[in-house]
């Protein structure tokens, strides 16, 4: 099966033609990359490509330029949306992973995580988008149609996944093909160790943001700072003696 494309939206620091130059010669010849549309007056950079976003921005941030993606969209006119879940919430595995739907039955899903052991674990969208007692909340796998629980290339599949959840398991998903009761139910993939709300992301060009007004972060420092807490303002408040 041919590697689908889509397009994604980057802001990258360049104040003139030469850093658009370094950041095209980067992008230059890269297989799997199809096209790339750069506009040093706006800081953003339009790719067309297979690669993950991870990957360009690897490529990108290799000039010694940041990046940041902004947003994802299809190769063709149509936007059909896109969702991300950001993962947490407590400990030290964090990570985002990314849906954009390609079309009406393929939709392209990508991530990075951080923290977890080497191995396989498993990943499925939960019930309720509720992390009030952490992953716990979460409810069972989504799963509408009752279908027994399987991998990727089966035929049942589920839809309709903004405002669940999405949570990362301890040990690898065996797909129900396992001898466990829990395997036909979902994977007996071990305890949840990860989770977050699936929400409604940005498309192409609909993220304008440079600044967050709530904190006074801006679009560059976003990257080293935590989502939340101490950390996250770009200078802390003093803190009251009550």
């Amino acid at each position: 099966m041919a590697a689908t494309s889509s397009k994604l939206e980057f802001a990258v620091q360049m104040s003139c033609e030469s850093c658009a130059n370094a950041v095209r010669s980067a992008l230059s010849g890269v297989s799997g990359i199809q096209s790339v549309d750069i506009d040093v007056s706006t800081e953003q950079v339009l790719i067309d490509t297979t690669l993950t976003s991870r990957e360009v921005q690897e490529l990108i941030e290799s000039t010694g330029r940041r990046a940041v993606l902004k947003g994802m969209g299809p190769s063709t006119l149509k936007d059909l949306g896109a969702a991300v879940a950001m993962l947490g919430p407590e400990g030290n595995i964090k990570g985002a992973v990314r849906f954009l739907q390609l079309s009406e039955k393929l939709c392209l899903i990508e991530g990075t995580v951080d923290g977890l052991k080497p191995g396989q674990h498993g990943l499925h969208v939960h019930e309720f988008g509720d992390l009030t007692n952490s992953c716990l909340s979460c409810g069972d796998h989504y799963n509408p149609g009752e279908n027994r629980h399987g991998g990727p290339q089966d035929v049942d599949r589920v839809s309709d996944i903004i405002g669940r959840s999405l949570v990362i398991d301890s040990g690898e998903d065996d797909l129900g093909r396992g001898s466990h009761p829990l395997s036909k139910v979902t994977g007996n993939s071990g305890e949840r160790l990860a989770c977050g709300i699936i929400a409604r992301s940005a498309g192409l060009f609909q993220n304008p943001k440079r600044i967050c007004s709530c904190d006074g972060v801006t679009l560059w420092e976003e990257q080293d700072r935590p989502i939340a807490g101490t950390g996250r303002k770009s200078q802390d408040p003093p803190t009251a003696n009550l």
